[in-house]
């Protein structure tokens, strides 16, 4: 009967990941094999193969961020899901491709990107979560209440890492440091703002049109001044919804400040 735990544990070694084992049908790792947890992850296919000849149903785990991968997770809860902030950050470009994407037992997903050396995050009010060095993530085949961790695609050939501190600044911006409310001689500086935006490249986009706005609107524009910025933007290549609706927030917190 084919060990299908020990054969995706090989298969992961196979790329130069360390594995470790994970009690049968849960998230913790198997103390008894790796009292350190995480940390005693290996590439040693013998003792790989002793760990699941001992635990064959024991579920597989992987150390993220160097040499392994970053995984950006979307939860699925009873109070709510991941699924929204997900889209959004897609629309918006702030997302990289993945080099894998994975179906959670949970229906959700885990978006691999390749390791780096940022911290773990969350954003609990998006139901969303990072891990990177310092954390670890369950992957195909391992199963959790009945349910698989599922392999949807691969694109072995994307490079782009993922950029935790972008996505945190994109679904929590921070609000805009002023002193006082102003409008320069200038008038609210759509026109040079503009010019500014025309410049962005794909990444930074929506962030860059968040800060424009926010500066204009502290020069004094009105919500209607921003279409302008929005349009500059569009043109970019910024989905034009997501562009009014980041326009729409950067209003109400430059206003929120004034």
């Amino acid at each position: 009967m084919t060990n299908h735990m020990l054969v995706g544990a090989l298969a992961l070694v196979g790329r130069g990941w360390p594995v470790f084992p994970c009690i049968p049908g849960g998230k913790k790792p198997l103390g008894e094999l790796v009292p350190n947890g995480f940390h005693g992850a290996t590439t040693d296919i013998e003792l790989v193969t002793r760990w699941w000849t001992a635990y064959p149903n024991a579920n597989v785990g992987v150390p993220t961020g160097h040499p392994t991968v970053d995984a950006f997770d979307v939860d699925v809860k009873p109070a709510g899901t991941g699924w929204e902030a997900f889209n959004r950050l897609k629309r918006a470009d702030v997302l990289p491709v993945p080099l894998a994407v994975v179906r959670t037992p949970s229906g959700g997903l885990h978006a691999y990107y390749p390791g780096t050396s940022q911290a773990c995050g969350s954003l609990p009010k998006h139901f969303i979560d990072f891990k990177a060095a310092g954390g670890y993530v369950l992957v195909p085949p391992s199963i959790v209440d009945g349910q698989p961790y599922e392999l949807i695609s691969e694109r072995p050939e994307a490079r782009d890492q993922l950029n935790w501190g972008a996505v945190k600044q994109f679904l929590n911006p921070p609000r805009p440091i002023t002193t006082a409310p102003r409008r320069p001689t200038t008038g609210t500086g759509i026109p040079g703002l503009a010019a500014w935006l025309a410049t962005q490249t794909k990444g930074n986009r929506n962030r860059g049109l968040f800060w424009a706005c926010c500066r204009a609107v502290e020069n004094g524009a009105t919500e209607s001044d921003l279409d302008e910025l929005v349009r500059v933007i569009s043109a970019q290549g910024l989905d034009e919804r997501e562009a009014h609706r980041t326009a729409a927030d950067a209003f109400r917190t430059a206003r929120r400040s004034a």
